[in-house]
């Protein structure tokens, strides 16, 4: 258990601010965060907040989740283009799977992920949202 409480810890800027990084050699926007540019190669560490702003790239409904997931079928996961440029993979949230289209606007949310066994760990992280108008 606290080896994922640590783990939890360190993912926290990410998954609650959406904290990527910059590559000062190529400009390269980065999420999420790697010690290398996956682009020029390179050193990237210079830290970065995304808006959490973006559109759906594509997307897939799932009806047959991994396990520990069955009770939020049916849920849609797509890969979200901020308006930095990183591709993002989230669920959506507050949408029927039938509304969700490519090309539309979300932003990011702070959301329960999962529930860690009987012992009530509740993870949250960034799930996105249809921009409210």
């Amino acid at each position: 258990m606290e080896a994922k409480v640590a783990h939890d810890w360190r993912l926290r800027g990410q998954r609650y601010r959406l904290e990527g990084e910059v590559c000062e050699h190529c400009g390269a926007k980065i999420f999420p965060p790697r010690d290398i540019c996956p682009h020029c190669h390179q050193p990237a560490r210079k830290p970065q907040t995304f808006s959490g702003k973006g559109e759906v790239y594509t997307f897939s409904t799932v009806q047959s989740p991994p396990q520990g997931f069955e009770r939020y079928v049916p849920y849609t996961v797509a890969l979200v283009k901020l308006e930095e440029g990183p591709v993002v993979t989230a669920q959506l949230t507050d949408v029927a799977p039938q509304d969700v289209k490519i090309g539309m606007p979300v932003e990011m949310v702070t959301r329960r992920l999962y529930t860690q066994n009987d012992e009530s760990t509740i993870t949250y992280g960034y799930k996105f949202r249809p921009v409210l108008r």
